[in-house]
């Protein structure tokens, strides 16, 4: 039984990651989250790695600071029921992208792809991409 107490709870650990992700996402460091939130980066390291457990009110600021929905962080969460096939295959998408978005490639185009204000810009530029990986399954 103590074997447990200190062994992350597994919510912990996914809120902790999605955290993480999002922060990453944003270009934030440990350090700005946790001068927002008025705790220090140790803090936020913590909860990144589950090993401390975000309360509530703290869980309801870190929302409104990384502008996402609480809900965000408990996407895909263990033990989650999927609805079926449907819900089987969204819950793979989204791994798929938390994996891209958790790779220093997928981070670099995210950060640069958000910064294009033009959506005709931003649509050659997923065109482009597409037809790169057509050639890239034709070779």
């Amino acid at each position: 039984m103590i074997e447990n107490k200190k062994k992350p709870n597994p919510i912990d650990i996914h809120v902790g990651s999605r955290i993480r992700l999002r922060r990453t996402m944003l270009g934030m460091s440990q350090e700005k989250l946790g001068e927002s939130l008025g705790i220090t980066f140790q803090q936020i390291q913590k909860y990144e790695k589950g090993t401390n457990r975000v309360g509530a009110s703290r869980l309801q600021n870190i929302s409104s600071i990384l502008n996402v929905p609480v809900s965000f962080f408990f996407e895909d969460a263990p033990g989650e029921q999927a609805s079926g096939p449907a819900g089987f295959a969204e819950a793979s998408s989204s791994n798929y992208v938390v994996d891209f978005l958790s790779s220093s490639e997928g981070l670099q185009l995210n950060r640069a792809f958000v910064k294009i204000a033009d959506p005709k810009v931003r649509r050659r530029i997923v065109d482009l991409v597409k037809a790169l990986a057509a050639e890239a399954d034709t070779e």
